[in-house]
């Protein structure tokens, strides 16, 4: 099951937040330009597109605004398996923390604690592993320099969760963060997120390579 480079004429479902949204036109029809927003989605796609031109990779962005994993779940038949996909690449986590985070001296009745998190996401692996030739967890990230960060060290946990969900079911993890954070012992992290969370055109541009590289995509 950890398969890593796409095979040709494949078709390629991504699922998670608003950073896989990215502002995607949810009217339009799926795989289609407007469909792939303007973020890593978008980015990846182009890539394969230009660069794999005989691969013939069809790219789909099922990305939603605000989404924690239960949210996946509630979706996860008609925006995920519906599409009979061949991969599926989730990107999930930073909204199921920052939840924890957002309102002060109250919390919301939502919240996904660790115990939640990796039993959703588990539950989600389990309904597609033996319908598709391979899945990619994407590590949730931030753009913070400093480690010390009380959001971005809750946001660790969640992390160790998706990397230990990746060795469990012999899937492929795809380590954002630590390329954020070799990136950020150079740059500042205004270079690639105006608010630690969602990435400008830099930022996509290196989820983007770091997702292509771990699923073997790497031009020479």
């Amino acid at each position: 099951m950890r398969t890593r480079q796409l095979k040709k004429q494949s078709k390629s479902v991504f699922i998670g937040d608003s950073v896989t949204d990215a502002g995607r036109d949810y009217h339009t029809s799926a795989g289609s330009f407007n469909s792939l927003g303007e973020g890593y989605v978008a980015v990846i796609s182009a890539a394969l597109t230009a660069l794999y031109p005989a691969h013939e990779i069809m790219v789909i962005n099922q990305g939603m605004n605000g989404d924690k994993v239960t949210d996946l779940q509630t979706r996860w038949h008609s925006d995920v398996l519906a599409f009979a996909p061949d991969y599926v690449s989730i990107l999930i986590g930073i909204n199921d923390v920052w939840r924890f985070f957002d309102q002060s001296f109250q919390q919301p009745t939502d919240l996904v604690d660790e115990e939640l998190f990796t039993q959703t996401y588990q539950a989600l692996i389990d309904q597609t592993k033996e319908q598709v030739k391979g899945i990619y967890l994407m590590s949730p990230f931030m753009f913070e320099n400093s480690q010390e960060d009380p959001m971005l060290q809750k946001l660790k946990k969640y992390q160790a969760i998706v990397k230990k969900l990746a060795e469990q079911n012999q899937l492929v993890y795809i380590d954002i963060q630590q390329a954020i954070d070799d990136y950020l012992a150079i740059q500042s992290s205004y270079i690639l997120s105006s608010d630690r969370v969602h990435p400008n055109r830099n930022g996509h541009f290196l989820v983007a390579n770091q997702w292509l590289e771990a699923v073997g995509f790497k031009q020479e």
